[in-house]
């Protein structure tokens, strides 16, 4: 999900208390606030800090701006990976149920706001058909993702899962779907604490209205509806390098069909490297080498799932999944996600590979 922590109330990074120096500078234009790289700014250093806060708030500077120019600061670093944090906690506390807004966020003339049952086949369809035309695709706009529909019900409802999650944006006039956000339960470790929030995902606005600046008021919206439910901290990814990552993950990827990936310009050949030896080079074995190895079933989840906790205690950061959870996303599905284990005696291995 392509989105900036400034814009998402729902956060679960650490709270920060010593920033390294910078070189962006706070540029103020016709009311717009943005940030600006400069080679000749001078920078102030961290133990100022305090200060600096002293010297704004003597001069007539009310603490809520003070906290937006700190906030914009913050995203503002170009050094945003390299730094120290000792508090383990919520930047935002939770709220209680009183002070959150009960109605929707109001929207432009023209729009409204629905739920999207993706039980209905004709409303699925509708999400399905706005992300294949509209969702992430490369630079030069020749590629996307196809997600299918059992997938993005997959993904969408998960245990847990509540229908209001499943945000959509409409034009009053046509009824069409021309926005979505989805948020699904989850539960994530911080090395000693454990955290219930939600993971959120397929962030989308038709091309033509992204310059009406729709994906902030549903990120807002969505979040309102969290927090409703009692959540006040959210998981999401972006391909860009957003303040502040918490996490990075790393794809693998093994060409299956050289040949056609080629063909379509989806893959190139590197340097020194023909079709046949790359065909060559990434062709399956005929047999499985690995002894023991097998399809997962629905009666290795419990020692599956076991394997799968045991590995991830050892991050300070990693996803809580109970048997439920476990059984939603890894239990083999046609075309969508495949299992597997390696069985000697007992359970040893177990792998997942997710097939979108």
């Amino acid at each position: 999900m392509n989105s900036s922590s400034d814009n998402c109330p729902l956060d679960c990074k650490s709270k920060r208390v010593k920033k390294k120096k910078h070189t962006s500078a706070v540029h103020v234009d016709h009311g717009d606030v943005s940030a600006r790289d400069t080679e000749n700014q001078a920078t102030v250093s961290s133990s100022d800090a305090s200060a600096v806060e002293k010297s704004l708030l003597s001069n007539g500077v009310n603490e809520k701006l003070l906290k937006q120019l700190t906030n914009l600061m913050l995203t503002s670093s170009s050094d945003i990976t390299d730094e120290e944090i000792s508090d383990n906690c919520a930047i935002e506390p939770d709220k209680p149920h009183e002070e959150i807004r009960s109605e929707p966020y109001s929207l432009p003339p023209g729009f409204s706001w629905c739920e999207l049952s993706l039980n209905d086949d004709a409303q699925l369809q509708e999400l399905y058909d706005l992300l294949y035309e509209n969702y992430v695709e490369d630079e030069d706009h020749l590629f996307r993702f196809d997600y299918s529909k059992p997938f993005l019900k997959w993904a969408l409802q998960a245990p847990g899962w509540h229908p209001d999650w499943h945000v959509g944006l409409r034009v009053d006039k046509s009824n069409k779907l021309i926005g979505f956000i989805g948020a699904i339960p989850c539960e994530l470790r911080v090395y000693e604490k454990t955290k219930k929030m939600v993971e959120i995902n397929f962030l989308c606005v038709h091309k033509k209205l992204r310059s009406k600046r729709m994906a902030p008021v549903l990120i807002r919206e969505v979040t309102r509806r969290v927090h409703l439910r009692g959540l006040f901290q959210a998981l999401y990814t972006s391909g860009a390098l957003l303040p502040r990552p918490v996490v990075t993950c790393r794809y693998w990827h093994r060409p299956l069909n050289p040949r056609k990936l080629i063909d379509c310009g989806f893959s190139h050949l590197s340097h020194n490297m023909t079709l046949q030896r790359s065909i060559k080079l990434y062709r399956l074995p005929e047999a499985t080498m690995v002894k023991g190895f097998r399809q997962m079933t629905k009666a290795d989840v419990p020692q599956a799932w076991a394997l799968l906790t045991k590995y991830l205690e050892q991050y300070s950061l990693h996803p809580i999944f109970s048997k439920e959870d476990f059984q939603h996303f890894f239990v083999p599905r046609d075309d969508i996600v495949n299992s597997f284990v390696v069985e000697v005696v007992t359970l040893n291995e177990f792998f997942a590979v997710v097939l979108e």
